[in-house]
């Protein structure tokens, strides 16, 4: 197999990132955190993950896919559908966002989820130039068998599979796995108390940091 990058160094990407409505968000957060303090960490987790996109060097265009614009701040907002009988959820908000992505012309186009808080705009970057080099990518979740980013240069059709066991549907469509021992932010999505104390330990985002410490203070007052 060759070396030769399917896309010039440095390409502009897109990144398409699916958003949870509140409701939905950061259930396995529970019982431990309320479901007020679930949706403020859901949305700071998503604030975290869109800016270190929208910093990333090799990043053009971040899509946020969800029901909450507030959340898109720099980014280019894409509401979920709302018309009756069409499916809603994560994968449909992702097609929805990839198609979106490519309506115009092809381009490179990356599926970041919206729950990696630690995320650096320098691993983004290091994952995506690895990624220009084949035509289909992932990056597998540090419990290793989920999925936090799935990539396809310009011109090969993006159907990724995120979901329960996503990393083992990735290898099986074709997608490269991409080494990822030292991006540690791009790894650790954030499911479960466990996650959220491993990522604070690693060093989260400005948005996470605070709503960490705002809900330290409310548990300690009487």
């Amino acid at each position: 197999m060759t070396d030769a990058p399917y896309a010039a160094p440095g390409a502009a990407w897109t990144v398409v990132i699916p958003v949870k409505g509140a409701p939905a968000a950061k259930s396995r957060l529970g019982p431990t955190v309320d479901g007020d303090g679930r949706a403020v960490l859901a949305r700071a987790f998503a604030l975290d993950t869109i800016a270190a996109a929208l910093t990333a060097r090799s990043v053009a265009r971040v899509i946020v896919v969800g029901d909450d614009a507030s959340l898109a701040g720099g980014a280019e907002f894409l509401p979920e559908s709302t018309e009756p009988g069409v499916e809603r959820g994560l994968m449909p908000a992702i097609r929805r966002g990839i198609a979106h992505a490519r309506s115009a012309r092809y381009v490179p186009v990356a599926v970041l989820l919206g729950d990696l808080p630690a995320l650096r705009p320098e691993e983004l970057d290091q994952a995506l130039a690895a990624a220009a080099r084949h035509p289909l990518a992932f990056v597998r979740d540090a419990d290793g068998t989920g999925s936090t980013l799935a990539t396809a240069v310009a011109g090969v059709a993006l159907e990724p599979r995120f979901g329960p066991g996503s990393a083992a549907q990735h290898v099986a469509a074709g997608f490269v796995e991409l080494a990822a021992s030292g991006l540690p932010g791009l790894t650790r999505d954030v499911d479960t108390v466990d996650g959220l104390e491993s990522v604070l330990h690693h060093g989260v985002g400005d948005h996470t940091a605070e709503a960490v410490a705002r809900l330290a203070d409310r548990k300690g007052t009487p």
